[in-house]
């Protein structure tokens, strides 16, 4: 009976023992819970010591201006630019020169047959030939009137044919100079009489040529370019800039022009020309800057981008000093309580004058600190390694 109540006494002891263990831990895993759910990695609380180094305010008004950048291109002058073809329809027989080439004014590119050219040059020599005869008609008509052997009606009639041969002589000159020919050109067919089909693509400006369109036996017609020639020594940095952005443009206005395929050159210069209307189909304005080109760097085509300032206008600003980079990513520290900070993602613009534009994250009427942000964040850092630990 004795050994029974010992029996009992122990199995007691063991379960009140095992009890009590339970409730310990049972506490100290809600502990452990509560503690983890008060952790917030982002929050950070501040000792005096330390919140004496901080300085906190609200983000300020103020009149800014940002940079846009938009891509761009290089082109050809226009204005030094021609496109060079044939004023007669031929089979070209001759090309003397090709892409890349410098030529000269007046030099010839090549050279074509022309039937058209040929027969027009016969009617010419006919109607010369013409009226040549119709004056000396004329002449000998008048001697007759002043002899009495010829009627005065005869002689009007002569002098008609006279005036109808020179306006025909007169239409076929002008024709020819149409066709290209030159007036000392016609002046040799008048003495000579003989004809020449072969006519010369000649070049209108100096420069380089850039496209070449024909090769031999072609026939062209004169609405088709042959040659495109263009001034290289002066080129156009030319954008299409997005409607909402070019308010802020003007003839005049800086802007710096940038080349992928030349990182090191960055050109500053002045555009001269805004378009007056928006491109319906992009909903662009076109703009452009002339860019000097003598030493043959810059190549049309080139892919660019021009970087240019916005009109001024009011923007919710911070301090430089008030970002913090976590993850590539733009934060501030938002004041909860006087010693208590969240760290909070914020997009921003680009840095103006030590300041930097806030797009979103943060409204002018939240408390950040302004400056001591670095310092800010190793203690919220330490934080973590502590509370991790």
């Amino acid at each position: 009976m004795q050994m029974k109540h010992v029996g009992l006494s122990i199995a007691l002891a063991v379960i009140l023992l095992f009890g009590a263990v339970g409730c310990k831990h049972g506490t100290n895993i809600k502990q452990v819970e509560a503690s983890s759910a008060s952790a917030d990695p982002l929050k950070v609380d501040v000792a005096p010591e330390l919140l004496q180094s901080l300085s906190v305010g609200k983000p300020q008004w103020q009149e800014v201006t940002t940079r846009q950048k938009v891509a761009a291109r290089i082109q050809t002058d226009a204005s030094r630019l021609a496109r060079i073809g044939s004023p007669v329809d031929g089979r070209i027989t001759k090309v003397l020169v090709f892409e890349g080439q410098r030529v000269q004014q007046g030099q010839i590119l090549a050279m074509l047959h022309s039937n058209a050219l040929s027969d027009t040059q016969f009617g010419f020599i006919k109607a010369f030939s013409q009226e040549n005869l119709a004056e000396q008609s004329a002449e000998r008509a008048r001697q007759l009137v002043q002899s009495d052997v010829m009627g005065k009606a005869e002689l009007q009639k002569r002098e008609a044919e006279v005036l109808q041969s020179a306006t025909e002589v007169a239409a076929l000159r002008a024709q020819l100079h149409g066709l290209g020919m030159s007036e000392n050109a016609i002046q040799k067919l008048e003495s000579t009489r003989k004809l020449n089909s072969d006519y010369p693509i000649v070049a209108s400006i100096s420069g380089t040529v850039i496209e070449r369109k024909v090769t031999i036996g072609q026939v062209v017609q004169p609405a088709d370019p042959a040659f495109l020639v263009a001034d290289l020594s002066n080129l156009w940095f030319v954008a299409e800039v997005p409607e909402e952005q070019a308010g802020a443009l003007t003839i005049g206005k800086t802007v710096i022009a940038t080349i992928p395929a030349l990182p090191d050159q960055s050109i500053t210069g002045r555009l001269s020309f805004v378009s007056p209307v928006v491109n319906p189909d992009t909903r662009t304005v076109q703009a452009r800057m002339n860019l000097p080109n003598n030493r043959g760097l810059f190549k049309p085509e080139m892919l660019a981008s021009m970087t240019f300032e916005s009109q001024p206008e009011k923007g919710l600003t911070i301090p430089a000093t008030a970002v913090v980079r976590e993850e590539n990513k733009d934060h501030v520290f938002v004041q909860k309580s006087p010693t208590e900070f969240l760290l909070r993602e914020v997009d921003l613009g680009e840095e103006v004058m030590d300041r930097r534009v806030v797009l979103h994250g943060i409204s002018a009427k939240e408390t950040i600190v302004l400056d001591g942000a670095f310092h800010l964040n190793n203690k919220r850092k330490q934080d973590q390694i502590k509370g991790g630990n």
